[in-house]
């Protein structure tokens, strides 16, 4: 099985090749890593190039992004990874193993940061994820290319699109739940404050559950940081 990890990114060129080392024992064995760029401001995709196999620009939006990492991937399982995220060690033969008897699936995760409150986020959020089937992009979805076809790709939405691709892969099937961990950034629930980020996710989640449009709830999202940005 050739592994295609596909990241979507943007802005991300204090972080990239940290993000991208991580990554070339898999280069090394014959998988695949695509990098897709959203329209950066800053030379994300210039230092993402040497570290890479593809490097991609696409319209901003990470299901968009994904989707075209997607179509350019060679690999016969893709693995969705967000740029502050850090897969588990020896997380392709763990995703090999757990694509022999399910067709898709994720990783649990821990936050990394300061706020202790940050682990029992991550523990509400492995747990939930374990109960309901439906996954997180913090959490490293993969799938196989043919299920992840079968569904068509991620929906083009600007928010909750890790959430209705896992509604459509349960349809195929329910996800392997890998209890290893990926580790992910808490910068953006540290900016917000962790209780503050927690009740906005959660709003967010179940407006989307009784039916409020996607782009509505994004304008909510990202209401929070266009606030903090103005008052710098």
């Amino acid at each position: 099985m050739r592994l295609s990890v596909i990241l979507p990114v943007l802005d991300e060129a204090p972080g990239i090749e940290a993000t991208l080392a991580r990554l070339q024992g898999l280069r090394a064995q014959g998988h695949e890593v695509i990098v897709v760029d959203g329209g950066s401001q800053d030379d994300t995709a210039a230092r993402s190039s040497p570290l890479a196999d593809c490097v991609l620009v696409a319209s901003r939006g990470r299901a968009r992004q994904m989707n075209a990492g997607a179509a350019a991937a060679r690999g016969d399982a893709l693995l969705f990874l967000h740029a502050d995220t850090a897969l588990p060690e020896h997380a392709v033969p763990l995703v090999r193993a757990a694509l022999r008897r399910r067709l898709w699936g994720r990783f649990d995760v821990r936050i990394a940061g300061r706020p202790r409150m940050l682990r029992a986020v991550a523990a509400m959020m492995n747990l939930r994820s374990r109960l309901t089937g439906i996954a997180t992009g913090d959490q490293a979805i993969f799938v196989s290319r043919a299920a992840f076809s079968a569904v068509g790709g991620y929906p083009d939405q600007p928010l909750m699109e890790d959430i209705e691709l896992s509604r459509r892969l349960k349809r195929l099937g329910r996800p392997a739940c890998l209890r290893e961990r990926a580790v992910t950034s808490g910068r953006r629930w540290e900016a917000m404050g962790v209780g503050r980020a927690i009740m906005l996710m959660w709003r967010l989640r179940f407006d989307y559950w009784r039916g409020v449009p996607a782009a509505r709830l994004a304008s909510r999202y990202h209401a929070p940081r266009t606030m903090r940005e103005g008052a710098e």
